[in-house]
């Protein structure tokens, strides 16, 4: 017999199964998503099964994030294939509000980020982390969730979302999930259907271009000398514009590190219309 899962639509509906829920003694985990699901988004679902009793989905492509000139428009949708996807990875619930919805025409109030968005993606996108705090703030306060799981493919995301839910004292936990990667390397996202066949071919130089960079931080090489080589890498590798290659402090994303601590590079780069995102750890050099 085959799983089906719940949608609701509205906030009354998900607060009357949260409440029965919580009669019950359930714990609930919350997997935000956009939709579009890939392998990336089905893990995040096997994670948040291992660390509740039940599990909610939220499918919404939020407009707060997206500047004007952005891909709001043709991000992709996948409504049937997204149920049916959650169908067999056994998610109990699918959160799936309107535009109106989440945001009604009195609408006036928004979160805005911490520290860990000031820069990286903050710069190239000024407004984007505030929306994604809007909207998980909301997202939180409607499931009211013991955990949420978000994958360590937007790093920058996951930082932000764990000042957020830290500065607010927000009562859930954010456990971060692995990036899930094609066999080449390049890490699963709903944007890479915008890639053509050549594009494509091109993309894994991204997360090879990083790794490299990690090994190099290992050895003691200088910061500035690894992000200059590796830039440089990307444009040979056809990327056609690299927006940053940078190293960071792994807990608050802060450009000034210390001695021993963990560190990330993060990285994003274009090919033609398409904007690519990784990252990787890196040990402090010994």
């Amino acid at each position: 017999m085959s799983h089906s899962v719940k949608v609701v639509s509205t906030v009354r509906d998900l607060r009357h199964v949260m409440a029965d829920w919580r009669r019950a003694g359930k714990t609930i985990a919350l997997v935000p998503t956009m939709g579009a699901l890939h392998p990336g988004h089905i893990s995040l679902v096997r994670q948040a099964k291992e660390n509740a009793d039940k599990v909610v989905v939220s499918i919404f492509v939020n407009p707060t994030q997206f500047a004007p000139h952005e891909d709001l428009a043709r991000y992709p949708r996948d409504e049937a294939g997204d149920l049916a996807k959650l169908s067999e990875a056994e998610a109990d619930l699918v959160w799936s509000p309107s535009v109106d919805e989440m945001y009604p025409a009195v609408f006036s109030t928004s979160v805005k980020a911490g520290s860990a968005a000031a820069d990286l993606e903050g710069a190239f996108r000024p407004h984007h982390f505030d929306g994604v705090a809007t909207v998980c703030a909301k997202l939180f306060n409607q499931v009211t969730p013991d955990v949420a799981i978000f994958g360590e493919k937007d790093y920058q995301q996951l930082a932000v979302l764990r000042q957020l839910v830290d500065d607010l004292n927000m009562p859930l936990r954010l456990i971060a999930a692995p990036t899930v990667r094609e066999k080449d390397g390049l890490a699963l996202s709903s944007r890479n259907a915008y890639l053509s066949e050549k594009e494509r071919a091109i993309a894994p130089a991204l997360y090879a271009t990083i790794s490299e960079a990690a090994a190099q931080v290992a050895a003691g090489t200088p910061f500035t000398v690894i992000t200059t080589d590796a830039t440089a890498h990307l444009a040979e590798a056809g990327f056609t514009k690299v927006d940053y290659v940078e190293i960071r402090d792994a807990a608050t994303l802060s450009a000034v590190v210390s001695p021993g601590k963990p560190l990330r590079i993060l990285a994003a780069a274009w090919l033609g219309k398409t904007r690519l995102i990784d990252n990787i750890a890196a040990a402090s050099p010994s």
